[in-house]
């Protein structure tokens, strides 16, 4: 994730800042996501990580206790990192073991009812520079230099060999087959894994960027003539194995300085697309500014790749790196908002145990202003939803739909931690209550509305 500024902070920030204070109107027209049986899903949870371990000890930073505290919230979503390194220590050869860690979590997931995206990560790369990834093996620089940026790492992928190697993974047909066959492999174990939702095929990829190009221009090329043709072969790739499963593609990380992405169509009936939600100066542990209209211009940007394509929209990462300053609260409320306006969910950075990004601390409580990202929302409804709010000062949700005319007749609800109180109109009949779920019954075609109240 975007954690640290460019050193060249303040000339890309001049170089990508929005024009317009407000944003024009959503675009309709974007699909929802939906789940095997047809119902209308609604994702809310947070990124699973082991960054530090590999090789034997790989994975061994996350347990079954992530998912259990992740629902107990009213969390029902899961995007965990797994690193082509681990899998394909070297050519040919798949690990086994590691194939077998990622099993057990997701076990885990499903023993939880969380489901999981299962996301290929790299940052600048992989273990050539340093970091997690795409493997040493298959990191080709043609000899240019890499320098390391130890107190500032995401502009280590405006160093020459790390932007050369992203060209030679799109271009080299060696490289571009190794990358498909790790896919394989990933989509062939787990395609029936109960708890898989889908695919991100990889993390906020990268590219070399052209002499006189600025860096606005040179994602928008990235993106249309890398990796479109990219994920095209890694879906055909899944596919190969894995008829249902959705595959999730990423814009590069540019997007997040309100920048639409230059991505192509995707030639998939089971698309997503998965921007991430920073901002540069909040990433160096700047305060929100409510003024400078952030939050709108992403929100006019991101959403008219999805409303050209029609596919749904889930932001994979989101969350600032101070969320105690002044402005943190509202920029929580604010996000929370504007996410629930055009996505089918989200994932927050990070599910972990401390300080910096982790959602809670030790104890397992949220770090201050994260217990904002716990709402009641209904992740599963049968039928096509028309209205749902959530007031956060009268503590009372609310959900209108029309239920649908065949199929699944159950509707489900998660709740945050407490007691509520859930009554359904429209004839719908609230069948049973759990800590933390609602589920709902209705007849074929009826306007249902659903109320779910503290206390």
């Amino acid at each position: 994730m975007l954690r640290t500024i460019l050193t060249a902070s303040a000339v890309v920030a001049a170089l990508l800042a929005p024009t317009a204070a407000h944003a024009e109107p959503v675009p309709a027209g974007i699909p929802v996501l939906t789940d095997e049986h047809g119902r209308t899903l609604t994702l809310r949870g947070w990124n699973v990580e082991d960054k530090v371990n590999r090789g034997a000890a790989a994975l061994s930073a996350i347990t079954e206790t992530h998912f259990r505290d992740m629902r107990a919230k009213g969390f029902n979503f899961a995007r965990l990192l797994v690193f082509w390194d681990d899998l394909e220590p070297r050519p040919g050869q798949y690990s086994q073991d590691y194939l077998r860690k990622i099993e057990r979590i997701l076990d885990w997931a499903a023993k939880h009812d969380v489901k999981v995206l299962i996301d290929a990560h790299q940052d600048v790369f992989g273990p050539a520079f340093g970091h997690r990834g795409v493997p040493a093996w298959a990191t080709r620089t043609d000899g240019l230099p890499f320098t390391p940026h130890p107190d500032d790492w995401f502009s280590e992928y405006f160093e020459p060999a790390v932007q050369r190697a992203f060209t030679h993974l799109y271009e080299d047909e060696d490289l571009r087959r190794a990358h498909a066959r790790m896919w394989r492999v990933l989509a062939d174990r787990f395609e029936d894994h109960p708890a898989v939702l889908g695919y991100d095929l990889i993390n906020e990829p990268m590219g070399e960027i052209r002499e006189g190009e600025d860096l606005a221009t040179a994602a928008r090329r990235i993106e249309r003539d890398h990796l479109t043709p990219m994920y095209n072969r890694l879906a055909d790739a899944v596919r190969s194995v894995d008829p249902s499963t959705w595959v999730f593609v990423e814009p590069t990380p540019i997007v997040g300085e309100g920048v639409p992405t230059g991505l192509g169509r995707i030639d998939d009936p089971k698309v997503v697309y998965a921007p991430h939600f920073y901002n540069t100066a909040m990433e160096a542990g700047a305060d929100y500014d409510p003024a400078a209209g952030w939050i709108e211009n992403y929100e006019q940007a991101v959403t008219r790749y999805p409303e050209e394509y029609k596919v749904p929209v889930v932001v994979g990462e989101w969350g600032p790196l101070n969320n105690s300053l002044p402005n943190m609260n509202r920029f929580y409320r604010e996000a929370m908002a504007s996410l629930g306006r055009y996505g089918s969910g989200w994932a927050g950075y990070v599910w972990c145990y401390g300080g910096g990004y982790c959602a809670v601390d030790g104890a397992g409580t949220f770090r201050t202003n994260k217990e904002l990202t716990a709402e009641p929302y209904a992740e599963a409804v049968a039928g096509t939803v028309r209205s749902a709010a959530y007031d956060r000062a009268a503590g009372v949700y609310r959900l209108s739909y029309d239920s649908a005319r065949r199929g699944p007749r159950v509707t489900e609800l998660s709740l945050p931690s407490g007691t509520w109180r859930v009554t359904a109109g429209g004839g719908a009949l609230v069948l049973r209550t759990s800590p933390g779920r609602a589920w709902v019954l209705a007849a074929p075609g009826a306007r249902v509305t659903v109320t779910a109240g503290r206390g």
